[in-house]
């Protein structure tokens, strides 16, 4: 049975992709992750937060000892570089040595600038990709929708001048149309898109009055929504598709690649069973093949997508009705 797969251009020995998470962060969790059976490993986010921080204060620092020193600004190299940055490459650079699959990187922001330098450095650090993590929410009234999207395109376009590996954007679903994202960012060069990003909602405390930050791990009911979005993008892209949110056991995994997805990525479930977790769920792709009477992957892929010759309004319109009809018999009460 061969579970092998190609996620932009990279061989992988299973569609299975840890997305970032705590293990992450050290390489022994780097290193536990690939032993433990993904196809690949998506490295937690570079954040543009952390960088400006960094080198504000490094300025400062700067700016300070000028006034005594001037001479000793010579001894500095301009710009100085970020202490996260520098952690962050000596990590992957390692990763990248010690992980038996591809480890893609990522990167995290707001704003048009500093995507390009970091990215670079982080090709040369061995990634075998790069993910963008493009966190635009237009929460603001005067935030213009138009804009935030043509930013992604903007920022992909940058990127991709810049790097020769693969480049993938990780989406919000907060766009009025998340189909014509996709397509423009296609368009535009992306090697893979990535449904969906899975923002962290801070909790509000009534008791503390206060706001709580907060994470929880992800269930299977999250799935749905990228699940519909992957069969409805199936087959009209050149760019691959990866599949997040929602992964606990194999079904989640196979249903995922029945709707279209080239890869399925996991974080929660990695997270609650450990990363060996990843072997049992490759292990239950290939028993649930057999039973099905599939020898490769292509032949599930996409197997349940919209098909190009439908009009996709009018399949998710049907869902829709259908899925009201159906919920509404279920929710007959006793009275």
């Amino acid at each position: 049975m061969n579970v092998s797969t190609t996620y932009m251009g990279i061989d992988l020995k299973n569609p299975i992709v840890a997305s970032a998470s705590s293990l992450t962060y050290t390489l022994d969790g780097v290193r536990r992750l690939s032993m433990g059976g993904v196809g690949a490993i998506v490295m937690h986010s570079l954040f543009e937060e952390e960088l400006l921080a960094d080198a504000e204060q490094r300025a400062r620092l700067l700016e300070v000892g000028s006034e005594s020193f001037a001479e000793s600004l010579s001894y500095f190299p301009d710009p100085l570089p970020s202490k996260k940055a520098t952690h962050y490459l000596r990590l992957l650079e390692q990763a990248v040595t010690t992980a038996e699959v591809p480890v893609i990187a990522s990167l995290n922001g707001a704003t048009p600038g500093g995507w390009t330098a970091h990215a670079r450095e982080i090709e040369d650090a061995g990634a075998a990709a790069i993910e963008l993590n493009i966190h635009m929410v237009p929460v603001g009234p005067g935030i213009d929708g138009r804009r935030v999207e043509d930013l992604h395109v903007e920022i992909l376009q940058q990127v991709k001048a810049a790097v020769r590996v693969p480049v993938a954007v990780k989406l919000s679903p907060f766009f009025s149309s998340v189909a014509e994202m996709a397509s423009r960012l296609d368009e535009a060069g992306a090697d893979a898109v990535v449904l969906f990003s899975r923002f962290p909602h801070p909790r509000i405390d009534p008791e503390a009055l206060e706001v709580i930050p907060s994470v929880d791990l992800s269930n299977p009911v999250e799935s749905r929504l990228p699940q519909t979005w992957v069969a409805l993008l199936h087959g009209h892209l050149q760019a691959a598709i990866g599949a997040s949110g929602g992964v606990e056991g194999v079904e989640d995994v196979v249903s995922y690649l029945l709707a279209g997805a080239d890869v399925v990525m996991t974080t929660s479930a990695l997270l609650r069973h450990g990363p060996a977790y990843a072997e049992s769920l490759a292990e239950g792709l290939t028993l649930w093949m057999a039973r099905k009477g599939f020898v490769a992957l292509d032949q599930v892929r996409g197997l349940l997508a919209v098909s190009q010759g439908n009009d996709a309004a009018t399949w998710q319109r049907a869902q829709y009705v259908d899925t009201l009809r159906v919920a509404n018999a279920n929710w007959q009460g006793p009275w």
